[in-house]
């Protein structure tokens, strides 16, 4: 037979349609329980104590709550009893003080009609989502505020805490996710829709990426930037310098960048720190497309899927120092990471070849592993051939 906690159970189930009926202005109706109409057969005393549990918790009882309605059944092994064959709440009253739901549900109904005075558009929201109402009960009048701040300035074209809204400054942070739902809907039309970080998507400045990068050319270096030869800037930035280069360094470490301190002086160069998959930050920067591009890896599965993933960007990418005899010369049997990439990859045959074995056996060579003097040489011997 159903219990007391199955009961209040089954009721909770029930209680967001019951609040998308107030939003709806639905009258109340008689919300039926569906129960188990078994019972124990062992005896009659086990019987009548799963009876006495029900109706100890009904409204008969305590006043509210929901109502039993019996009838008499023959039963095959207790002969004659009264079994529940209906429990159904009578009136809201007794839904919400069964729930402990009644304080709770004044506070939705204030929410909802704050919410729908400032922008009837929301009213379908709030119906979809009558939970996401409830939780944010005491942030709703500074979410409105910040919706109609954006109502009224779709493109702020501001740092989130330079908004000049009445709220924390960390409020709109804390909030992203319901504020982001609501302006969704309120100014659809001056969102950009590809964008999934709220910033980007709502016209706000942001913290840009930074590119680090050095210039391996001196005489560059004087030039542009008074002899300062390790430099970072926003991404934004990066994508329009125009500097006389001919080759650009993409090393995946930052302690790799380190290393090209000591390289042999490399005319018309600079050396990018990709930073793994942070090669991302890169795309756009069109003036690649006219240069050689090296990528300096290391030598284990993410390392040949990050040069597949910025050769897909710039297609004429040349991988250096990560070959075969590089990794057989150096390799100290390190374990690598385990790769979970399952599509096709940009790499050369002998660069796939590698690849498969290193994925194989889970073998890796960082960067750092390889000694200076072989990078060294390796650079010189570039440097002759360009």
């Amino acid at each position: 037979m159903i219990t007391p906690k199955e009961i209040k159970d089954k009721a909770e189930r029930k209680y967001i349609s019951f609040l998308q009926s107030l939003v709806e202005n639905r009258s109340f109706e008689k919300l039926v329980i569906r129960g188990d109409k078994s019972y124990t057969k062992s005896s009659l005393s086990e019987f009548e104590k799963e009876i006495q549990q029900i109706v100890s918790q009904s409204k008969e009882k305590k006043g509210y709550g929901y109502t039993l309605e019996f009838q008499q059944i023959k039963t095959k092994s207790l002969g004659i009893q009264d079994l529940p064959i209906s429990i159904f709440f009578d009136t809201e009253k007794d839904f919400l003080k069964f729930l402990g739901k009644e304080k709770e549900v004044e506070l939705f109904k204030t929410s909802v009609e704050i919410i729908i005075n400032a922008f009837p558009e929301l009213k379908d929201w709030i119906i979809k989502n009558p939970i996401k109402v409830v939780n944010n009960q005491p942030e709703w009048d500074s979410i409105l505020k910040v919706c109609r701040y954006f109502k009224q300035n779709p493109k702020p074209n501001l740092y989130i805490r330079e908004l000049p809204i009445k709220v924390h400054t960390k409020f709109i942070e804390r909030n992203q996710s319901v504020i982001k739902e609501l302006l969704n809907i309120l100014i659809p039309e001056h969102i950009n829709s590809e964008e999934k970080e709220f910033e980007k998507r709502f016209n706000l400045k942001f913290a840009e990426p930074q590119i680090r990068f050095k210039v391996l050319d001196r005489a560059i270096a004087e030039k542009f930037f008074s002899g300062v030869d390790d430099i970072a800037v926003p991404i934004s930035q990066f994508e329009t310098l125009n500097l006389p280069i001919k080759k650009v360094l993409v090393v995946e470490n930052k302690t790799t960048l380190y290393t090209t301190l000591t390289l042999p002086k490399m005319n018309d160069t600079i050396a990018i720190f990709g930073s793994g998959y942070g090669v991302y930050n890169l795309k756009n920067v069109h003036w690649f497309a006219k240069l050689e591009l090296l990528y300096w890896g290391d030598i284990d599965v993410q390392g040949f899927e990050i040069l597949s993933q910025f050769r897909g960007y710039f297609p004429l990418t040349k991988s250096i120092l990560m070959d075969i005899i590089t990794f057989e010369k150096f390799f100290e049997n390190d374990l690598g990471t385990q790769t979970n990439i399952c599509t096709s990859l940009n790499l050369t045959d002998s660069e796939l070849k590698l690849y498969e074995i290193l994925k194989t056996n889970n073998w890796r060579l960082e960067q750092e592993k390889i000694p200076f003097d072989y990078v060294n040489e390796f650079f010189d011997r570039e440097n002759l051939a360009s």
